[in-house]
């Protein structure tokens, strides 16, 4: 049993759009909860649930 690649697509896809914005956000922001370079170094290793985990608990409240 093996998955199509056209299937997994979209997932890459929305994957990379989380890591970009993700990205993005938390090195414009002025602050984050914890140190910055820990977000960075999640969002981009810890796969889809890195950028999740940074927007839930990453982000400061303005």
């Amino acid at each position: 049993m093996s998955i199509p690649i056209s299937a997994l697509l979209p997932i890459v896809f929305i994957e990379l759009i989380l890591l970009v914005i993700a990205l993005i956000d938390c090195i414009r922001a002025e602050s984050t909860n914890g140190p910055k370079w820990l977000w960075v170094i999640v969002i981009i290793f810890v796969e889809i649930l890195g950028p999740v985990l940074y927007f839930v608990f990453g982000r400061k409240n303005r």
